[in-house]
């Protein structure tokens, strides 16, 4: 009974761990999702950022809250990495594609414009982070949503 419960336990924490999308071909998952999703990220990134300079600026101090924010900032910029790299480049970007090297190079933005989100609280790397998304949504669907 242990050994059962052991097994089940296991099963539930890998099904927990899993990403929101599967590296097999399901068919389920669209590629519109992501970009919403991606556009949602950098959005939050933006509200945390906007957040945390406000919080900087009170007196006294909110640390614990500031904290928060930095943590959903960061949250959401390894989302969005975690998307450019396990559904984007690990399944849908296939050597061979009609721009092929222009999608890895935006990709390749995107996940470096997402690793500057979580160093500061620049806006320009935000706006570099939402262009080179849109730019990447034109040039792999062909057109912008």
């Amino acid at each position: 009974m242990k050994k059962l419960s052991l097994t089940g336990s296991l099963l539930l924490l890998a099904a927990t761990l899993a990403s929101g999308h599967c590296q097999i071909p399901c068919g389920i998952y669209g590629d519109d999702t992501r970009f919403t999703l991606l556009l949602q990220n950098a959005a939050t990134i933006r509200k945390s950022a906007a957040s945390i300079d406000e919080l900087a600026e009170k007196d006294p101090l909110n640390h614990n809250q500031i904290v928060r924010w930095v943590n959903n900032k960061e949250k959401h910029a390894d989302e969005i990495i975690d998307i450019c790299a396990n559904y984007f480049l690990a399944q849908r970007i296939k050597d061979g594609q009609e721009a092929y090297d222009a999608k890895l190079k935006l990709i390749h933005g995107i996940i470096v414009a997402a690793m500057k989100t979580k160093q500061s609280l620049e806006s320009e790397n935000i706006d570099t982070l939402e262009a080179n998304i849109k730019a990447f949504q034109v040039v792999y669907t062909g057109h912008a949503h």
